[in-house]
This record gives structure tokens, C-alpha cells and sequence, in this order.
């Protein structure tokens, strides 16, 4: 055991970890089992390593393992934990449980047997916690990290500390919001760039960043999605070949049949392999009054970051402005297919994403326009980037 302190301490002295992400503030810690899903490189293990350098230092009560560690093909989670718990552990930090297997049942007996432990294990997104997995139900607490909203990436860019705010803030009060933020900073400086290269966190790395998106979305399909979903690795290029065709022509009302030809597979193939790229957080599916058991009414590539390094910049600045929305709502509200509107968000308000040029009618008391070039809105006009600090 003392040489995964060795590497925890390692990892700690070596954190980089510029901007605490907003999860850090939600997460209630005194729950003894916590589960972390994400998307492959949103910062899971980052986020895992923050946690315990905020709170515990290097004190040997909180320990950070990696299950991906050959060590754990004949040592069980279960001895592992009891053995550092006896020797003084308070909290144990378990990444990537996905790849060792009942990781379920041995999470669910420490938490049954041992009361004086935490857990805290991250898990990919594909991984349905509780539905699968029925040895945690009413054990554990799951929440859901995403890459870096616009005002993470703003505040590691500009080191501020802007706050965030919820929708019914930014409805009510977004002139006053957007002015003092803009006193500040010019956001639209940074929208830009953070739709091309500010989701992931990998940008603060000194390589390519598209060619890094491009190698996340490959590990996706081929890791995350092939092994949990258990898709023999055959038939994988059907399933990059779709997400193409997706990113291509993206938003796009599906037609099955057509997408079926295309990739060579049945219309059912089809829809199991939309829903794990769903699952894979690569695309959104949209549809009329949240009707998820129908085909999806529209299917939109996940974040600007994916659909820009996929498409090689050959998308619509408008196409763009809609996915970043979508992206940012999406993470605590529903949104679904609007008759009327781009989006209506939680089945009750209806939002135009552009510009004044393509409203054919006034704006309703329900109704917004989430405007690309406006630093500071007016009325039901809000500027576009403000809906980056919900998170």
C-alpha cells in the first residue's frame, strides 16, 4: 500500500488545476458513497485529485487509486479498503472502477460493512450507475461533471472569479448581470475561441487541440462505448461512420432509413447505436415534449469543441451558436424540439437563438432571443454567451 501513497503524493505535488470546478460547491461530501460520471476528458481524474488536495493535503487519511492498475487483477476493492482503512483511512478515491470487474457488489459491501469509510469513484458516462448496476440503489450519490462551461474557461483565461447564476437570474436580471461582467471583460473576445478549443480541459496542454479532440472521441467509441456496450470492435467503423455523417449535417431531423443505408446496418442497429453515442456524451438527441421512447426529432453533435474538430471547421457560425446553447442548458434543464422556436426549454419557454434579422413576429412574454453579438441585452434579448455561467 505504501507505494499508491508514494503515487498520490506524487500526483498532488504535480496537480495542475487552475480553475475549481463549480461541481466542487454541489457535491454534498458527507455522503459515504459518491460516484463522479463524465465524459472522457472532462476532467475526471483532475477533479478526483482536486478533491483530496482541498480537503486533505497530503494526509494519509484520504487516498486517490487508480483501478486501472494491474495490482487490482488479483487484490479485491474489498481487502484493499479494509486493509487502509485499518490502517487509519478515512476516504477512499477509486478512478475508473468501469475496469474492474463487480466493482458493483465489492463498492456495495464497504459501504454495508464499513461505516467509518468514504468512497468517491468516478466512472465513465456511458455507465448507467444505478439502472445497471442495482447493488447501489438508495447507496449512492451520483453527479455528473462536464467539460468547462464558457465561465470556467473565461475565469482561467482572464483570472477573474466570475460567479455563476441560474436561468430564472439571467431572465430576470441579465442587463444588470451582463453589464457588470462586461465592465470587467469584453466576452465576446473569448466565445470564439472557447467554441473552438475551451470545453476540454486538455487545452491548457501544449499539443494540437483539435488533433486531442479528434483521439478523445476515437477512445470514446473505442473504450468507453465498444467495451461497456460490449460492440465487437468489427463493426466500430459503422459506428465513427455515423457520428460523421451526424456532425455533417447536424442539426438533422434523423431519417433511419437513410442513416441505415448509409452505414450498411439495420434501422434497430441504428437506434442502439444513436443512443450510445448518446450515452458516450458525442451527441444530443432532441425531442417533441421530452418523448424519449420515439426517434429522436433532432440530433445535434454534443459541444462546439466535438463538432468543430470532427467537421474540420466547416460549420455555420449559427449551427455553432445553437449547439454551445443547447450544451450549456442541457446540463441542469430539460430541453427539447420547439413548433415555434429553436429550442423550448423546461416544456415552458421558447428560445431563438441569432440575431433581430430572423424573428418574423415580437417576442412573447415566454419567449427570448438568445443573441450572438450582443455584450448587453435588453428586454427578452439576451446575449448568447451569457448562458455559458449556468455552471
Amino acid at each position: 500500500m505504501q507505494s499508491f501513497f508514494e503515487t498520490h503524493r506524487y500526483l498532488l505535488e504535480h496537480l495542475g488545476s487552475p480553475v475549481r470546478r463549480e461541481l466542487m460547491n454541489e457535491i454534498d461530501w458527507n455522503h459515504r458513497l459518491i460516484g463522479i460520471k463524465g465524459a472522457r476528458g472532462v476532467g475526471k481524474t483532475t477533479f478526483l485529485l482536486d478533491f483530496a488536495k482541498a480537503h486533505f493535503g497530503y494526509d494519509k487519511s484520504c487516498l486517490y487509486v487508480n483501478l486501472n492498475n494491474l495490482y487490482f487483477t488479483e487484490r479485491s476493492i474489498i481487502s484493499f479498503a479494509d486493509e487502509f482503512r485499518k490502517k487509519g483511512g478515512k476516504t477512499l478515491i477509486l478512478d475508473q472502477v468501469y475496469k474492474y470487474p463487480e466493482w458493483s457488489k465489492e463498492l456495495r459491501y464497504c459501504y454495508d460493512n464499513f461505516d467509518d469509510l468514504k468512497i468517491v469513484f468516478s466512472g465513465s458516462a456511458v455507465m448507467r450507475l444505478v439502472d445497471q448496476n442495482p447493488d447501489l440503489k438508495g447507496c449512492v450519490a451520483v453527479y455528473r461533471l462536464d467539460g468547462f462551461s464558457f465561465r470556467e474557461n473565461l475565469n482561467l483565461a482572464t483570472k477573474n472569479k466570475f460567479q455563476t447564476y441560474s436561468l430564472d437570474e439571467i431572465l430576470a436580471n441579465h442587463e444588470a448581470i451582463s453589464t457588470e461582467i462586461t465592465s470587467q471583460v469584453r466576452p465576446l473576445a473569448y466565445f470564439n475561441d472557447y467554441l473552438e478549443h475551451g470545453y476540454y480541459p486538455f487545452f491548457l496542454e501544449k499539443r494540437n487541440y483539435l488533433e486531442n479532440v479528434v483521439k478523445n472521441v476515437n477512445l470514446i467509441l473505442e473504450i468507453d462505448i465498444s467495451y461497456l456496450e460490449q460492440i465487437e470492435l468489427k463493426y466500430l467503423p459503422k459506428l465513427r461512420k455515423l457520428l460523421y455523417s451526424i456532425a455533417k449535417t447536424a442539426p438533422l431531423q434523423p431519417n433511419v432509413s437513410r442513416l441505415s443505408q448509409e452505414i450498411e446496418t439495420s434501422r434497430a442497429t441504428v437506434m442502439n447505436y444513436l443512443n450510445y453515442l448518446k450515452n458516450g456524451r458525442l451527441i444530443n438527441m432532441l425531442y417533441e415534449d421530452n418523448e424519449s421512447t420515439k426517434k429522436p426529432s433532432r440530433i445535434y453533435i454534443q459541444n462546439p469543441n466535438v463538432y468543430h474538430s470532427v467537421t474540420h471547421g466547416n460549420v455555420s457560425q449559427l449551427n455553432m451558436n445553437r449547439t454551445f446553447f443547447l450544451n450549456q442548458l442541457g446540463y441542469r434543464h430539460e430541453v427539447n424540439v420547439s413548433k415555434v422556436s429553436d429550442f423550448k426549454v423546461n416544456n415552458a419557454l421558447e428560445f431563438y437563438i441569432g440575431d433581430d434579422a430572423m424573428l418574423k413576429k415580437p417576442l412573447g412574454a415566454n419567449e427570448y432571443l438568445a443573441h450572438h453579438m450582443l455584450e448587453v441585452g435588453e428586454g427578452n434579448r439576451i446575449p448568447l454567451w451569457l448562458f455559458g455561467f449556468l455552471y
